[in-house]
């Protein structure tokens, strides 16, 4: 009796013993992808507040107005709205402006013209963001090379831009080899970022202990009402301090909320706040020193200078490591994007392949990887500097942020069921001080805020192009197509001759005949023992569970209406999931199964549908989208395609 007892009593501490290992792995995990971006925000942030605030007098009230502003954007932006509000808003777990638009377009019955177009914006604008952000962060660490004494004479501009374009263009043409064997490494190489810079700031906080007084919100207050268009420039550069924060949220698939929340809550918010009221603390000792007379002051690296000099190269690499990091995550999450925007059609088919065997989420995407990198190597060359980029990186950040904030109050209304009142005591607030920051930026919009504007522009034309044109194209394959129903009726009258085997064919809408089935019968005049016509859908829901993945119709003997759902986070393996399903006399083994896909060809017109200059986007767009049988995982010896030519 005893033997039994003693066994139950000792698995259930080691099943809690596994799941807090599980949970801190996790929390350590989420430090290298989630705040990758955010917690290398040090390195420009405070830089960039100062270097605005110097177009005037720069005095104590200036640091203690700057640090303020910092500390209660990392207060209210990051930990009210979205570790507290936003991150409750998850659809099916996962989290991210395309999930938020698909749970918004859910709790409204279906898609909207307003809803679509703020999912259109901010995802445009991520794309702006994730190739800034690779940029400015290399650059920033790069540049600290500048204060150490013994390398100062050697580091001139150019030498800081060839070594960031050496590691950004080698960071690029890594991605095809998959993250898998080197991300282990990235949370425990940000754990030792996070605590560096925090008794960085440690050691600076004791010297001048003034600078606690950037706790009262008044300093920040008082500095943006008496300083004017500086305060509202200051603003926009505090801004680059909660990059990232959308990470937050849209990482929040990959790791679960609670971890998030801990690792924010316990390691990286401390961290960012002790390191940035110890660069203020350093920026009030520097002020009061001798040394600050005639020094220009939006030149000075806060950061690093605060940094021992016998440690500064040490800090350089690491603060590299991290910026590298933080790159990679938005890179990842550039992927995971753009993987999203084409299951749900909002962008042509383009090739994913997956870089690990056992984390579906690791994916590379050839076209979008060769698009950032250009835009990157772009930005470095024009630029220049990381200084430079500050005025670029804002408005991406902050318009995005307004556009999930948008979209949360159609969420919490419509879907939560909240009344009218406590959803604008809630998203008023929020929404007014996203609307600030993204009102400072535009100030820089002459100075290079119009960079991630252009990239959003270009993006969201891409986008509604191809919802438009794909809306023509099966609007006129639709209406020259004949109904199954007619389709079956003309065979029993006039039966065809059938050949072994099965014979699947794609098709958007089952309810008509597709055009690849009355093209084989055309030319070849049989059929196949099985016919299965197969639409893949892509649900409201990242993920959908394998038993929910088919459902199946017999329309005769001969012909089967089987429609696959997936998640907008999967990739769609319609083979694999063929082969899984259980039907009587009917058999999907890959050796037996050929796969029919209509082949379009699109041509332009000028009498009606798109524009000109639409129209040969479209076609480039759509001459250039993957071939469907790698986007859906088809053996390519198995494909028989057809041919149709439709004119937009």
């Amino acid at each position: 009796m005893n033997a039994p007892s003693s066994t139950a009593c000792s698995s259930a501490p080691l099943g809690a013993h596994a799941a807090r290992r599980r949970f801190g792995a996790l929390v350590i995990g989420s430090m290298g992808v989630v705040f990758g971006d955010i917690g290398t925000s040090p390195l420009y942030g405070f830089q960039g507040a100062v270097t605005a605030a110097a177009h005037g007098a720069v005095g104590e009230g200036e640091i203690l107005g700057i640090t303020s502003l910092i500390i209660w954007a990392l207060l209210i932006v990051v930990t009210i709205k979205y570790v507290m509000f936003i991150m409750r808003a998850d659809n099916h777990g996962e989290g991210g402006i395309l999930s938020l638009m698909a749970l918004a377009q859910n709790a409204l019955g279906g898609r909207t013209r307003i809803v679509l177009m703020l999912g259109v914006i901010g995802a445009a604008l991520f794309y702006g963001d994730a190739i800034i952000t690779p940029a400015i962060s290399v650059l920033s660490a790069v540049e600290g090379m500048e204060t150490v004494p013994s390398l100062a004479h050697a580091i001139t501009p150019s030498v800081e831009i060839a070594s960031a374009l050496v590691l950004l263009i080698g960071l690029f043409m890594a991605q095809s080899r998959g993250t898998a064997k080197v991300a282990a490494w990235f949370g425990p190489i940000c754990l030792v970022w996070f605590l560096s810079i925090a008794t960085l700031g440690l050691m600076q906080i004791p010297i001048q202990p003034r600078i606690l007084l950037a706790f009262l919100p008044t300093y920040g207050l008082l500095f943006l009402a008496q300083h004017g268009v500086i305060g509202m420039l200051v603003l926009g550069a505090v801004s680059l301090t909660i990059t990232g924060a959308e990470a937050l949220y849209a990482d929040m698939g990959h790791f679960g909320p609670r971890p998030i929340r801990a690792a924010w809550l316990f390691a990286v918010f401390p961290a960012l706040l002790i390191n940035y009221l110890g660069q203020g603390a350093f920026a009030l000792h520097f002020l009061a020193s001798p040394a600050s007379h005639g020094v220009d002051l939006s030149t000075q690296n806060w950061f690093f200078l605060m940094v021992p000099e016998v440690l500064r190269i040490p800090m350089v690499f690491l603060a590299t490591a991290a910026t590298i990091i933080a790159s990679q995550a938005v890179i990842s999450g550039a992927y995971s994007m753009s993987n999203s925007a084409m299951q749900m059609g909002l962008l042509p088919r383009l090739a994913v392949r997956r870089t690990s065997e056992t984390e579906a989420g690791q994916i590379y995407m050839p076209t979008v990887n060769l698009m950032l990198m250009l835009g990157v190597i772009l930005l470095v060359g024009i630029f220049k500097n990381e200084a430079a980029l500050q005025d670029a990186y804002g408005l991406a950040v902050t318009g995005t942020m307004s556009v999930t904030t948008a979209l949360t109050a159609v969420v919490v209304r419509k879907l939560w069921k909240w009344s009218l009142l406590r959803t604008a005591l809630v998203v008023a607030p929020l929404l007014t001080v996203d609307l600030a920051f993204y009102s400072a930026n535009m100030l820089k919009l002459l100075t290079g805020g119009w960079v991630p504007l252009v990239i959003g522009a270009t993006v969201a034309l891409v986008i509604m192009t191809w919802l438009r044109g794909s809306a023509i194209v099966s609007a006129k394959s639709q209406r020259d197509r004949l109904p199954m129903t007619d389709f079956l009726a003309s065979l029993a009258r006039r039966p065809r001759h059938q050949v072994p085997g099965t014979a699947v064919y794609l098709t958007a809408n089952p309810d008509l005949t597709p055009s690849a089935l009355l093209h084989n019968l055309k030319h070849n005049g049989v059929l196949h023992k099985v016919n299965a016509i197969v639409a893949v859908q892509t649900a409201d829901e990242p993920r959908v569970p394998p038993d929910h993945r088919a459902t199946v119709q017999r329309l005769n003997d001969s012909f089967l209406v089987i429609t696959l759902a997936f998640g907008f986070m999967e990739t769609p393996d319609v083979p694999a999931a063929m082969a899984r399903l259980q039907i009587p006399g009917v058999s999907f083994e890959p050796a037996d199964t050929s796969y029919f896909l209509g082949r379009r060809t699109i041509l332009p017109t000028h009498d009606h549908g798109l524009r000109r200059l639409q129209d040969l986007l479209f076609i480039s767009l759509n001459r250039n989208s993957a071939d469907p049988s790698e986007v859906f995982a088809i053996p390519p010896g198995r494909v028989v395609e057809m041919g149709v030519q439709v004119a937009v």
